[in-house]
């Protein structure tokens, strides 16, 4: 499959309008939308919007294959975005119905208002007692002052996040050093007074991108960039969809669905995920139907399939894609669906022009040419045979990670933590143990069929 990054926002944007030029919601500058400057020695590739001049995002480091073993238990630390419990609930779902057989736990470690030094400060007690083997971070919003750049303030989040590092590692977890996002406004709780534009926070915020990157390759572990995709999605998200649509949230910092739906994609293929949900050939030549691991063949009979899947695609559900509080809207905004949601269908041998496959209640036309190649059943049915089990399952990890939130903040940093750490942290975890349970319990086969019929 392809990769698209950059060039593939600018695309939507020439699809959507038909034009050659777009106006920047930033700058009210016109230019080519498809135009994109080379990336130097220095810096990344860049729209070639004004806007854009003065940012010098800096190359990283890659996933180099995947990073998650079975049995990981995955911590994912970061502020108030991470406690939104946005993007944690989109990965925590991804791992459980699209990759099962990892066997992958999670827990979640958002923090309001936190800083680096903020949570290497409470990272012993909180999550180094439950031995992760593998965490994500997310810091710099709160670090970066809500202002232009000033040295002091990356040398403190410099040390403090190397710190964090190190002591994952030395705890013997693998770390996934994720940047901040970007700041779509001021903020209404920055000081009036303070003399700095959102243009300042987002210069200062990809300076702390910069140094992650510096942290990441000496350290060797994997990043996570949220920064620069998060300002070019919402560069190409306004051109799209108008000035109302942002990826950073309404109140310039806490994104809505979409944004968290760019975070989630970064993180997850910073964990090195491949994004194959599983394959299903048939060939109508021969009436035979071959299915990937993770499905099982229960019928195949003229053109009718009949699948018993243990390993379920992403289901965004309908929401619209012109608004930012929907999951489907941010998969316009990455490539979602090509990188890490690919449940492909392919038919073989069709001698009509056409054929309609049904799939349970939904249905789309294809060319055979489309079948041969092979189409993506999750990006083309929005709600499928797997849209029920799937929501089940995310609401069980809501209210798991709702409850992760209430243990550690009001629980562990309340009254009883304070007087019985040890005491407290044993009766939530018998009261967490049902939640996570629920989890597994949601998380059941799905049998479905597929009709392939010449049109």
């Amino acid at each position: 499959m392809k990769r698209f990054f950059l060039p593939f926002l600018f695309i939507l944007a020439i699809g959507a309008h038909g034009q050659d030029t777009a106006r920047s919601a930033f700058t009210g500058t016109s230019l080519p939308v498809g135009q994109i400057l080379p990336a130097t020695a220095q810096c990344v590739a860049k729209p070639a919007d004004p806007y854009f001049a003065r940012f010098c995002p800096t190359p990283a480091p890659r996933p180099a294959g995947l990073l998650l073993r079975p049995g990981d238990r995955l911590a994912i630390c970061g502020d108030s975005i991470t406690e939104q419990r946005m993007y944690s609930r989109i990965i925590e779902t991804y791992l459980t119905v699209c990759l099962p057989e990892l066997d992958v736990t999670v827990r979640q470690y958002g923090w309001s208002g936190e800083t680096a030094p903020g949570f290497l400060a409470r990272m012993t007690d909180d999550c180094l007692r439950f031995h992760p083997t593998i965490a994500t971070t997310c810091y710099g919003m709160n670090d970066h002052g809500y202002r232009a750049y000033q040295s002091d303030i990356g040398e403190c989040y410099r040390d403090a996040y190397t710190a964090i590092v190190r002591a994952f590692k030395t705890a013997g977890a693998r770390v996934v050093l994720g940047s901040p996002g970007c700041v779509g406004q001021i903020p209404p709780w920055v000081a009036k007074d303070l003399p700095a534009t959102a243009d300042d926070m987002n210069l200062s915020l990809c300076e702390l991108r910069n140094i992650d990157v510096v942290i990441a390759r000496q350290e060797n572990v994997a990043f996570a960039d949220i920064f620069w995709p998060m300002l070019t999605a919402s560069f190409a998200a306004r051109q799209l969809h108008g000035s109302d649509y942002t990826v950073a949230g309404k109140d310039g910092v806490h994104p809505d669905w979409a944004g968290h739906t760019v975070m989630a994609y970064a993180f997850l293929t910073a964990l090195g995920v491949d994004g194959e949900i599983g394959t299903i050939i048939v060939d109508l030549q021969s009436d035979r139907t071959m299915v990937s691991s993770g499905h099982e063949l229960l019928r195949s009979r003229k053109g009718e399939v009949q699948i018993r899947s243990h390993r379920y695609p992403f289901c965004a559900g309908e929401g619209d894609p012109a608004k930012d509080n929907s999951i489907r809207s941010g998969m316009t905004l990455m490539p979602f669906n090509q990188d890490l949601n690919r449940l492909l269908l392919v038919v073989q041998g069709g001698t009509a022009k056409n054929y309609r496959v049904t799939w349970e209640a939904g249905s789309r036309i294809y060319s055979a040419e489309q079948l041969e190649q092979g189409v993506n059943l999750a990006a083309d049915f929005a709600v499928n045979p797997f849209s029920e089990a799937f929501a089940r399952v995310d609401a069980a990890v809501a209210a798991k990670q709702e409850y992760e939130t209430r243990q550690v903040k009001q629980m562990f940093h309340g009254e009883a933590g304070k007087a019985d750490m040890e005491g407290t942290v044993a009766r939530t975890e018998a009261e967490r143990a049902p939640l996570a349970a629920a989890i597994r319990a949601a998380f059941v086969p799905v049998t479905h069929t597929i009709r392939i019929e010449a049109q």
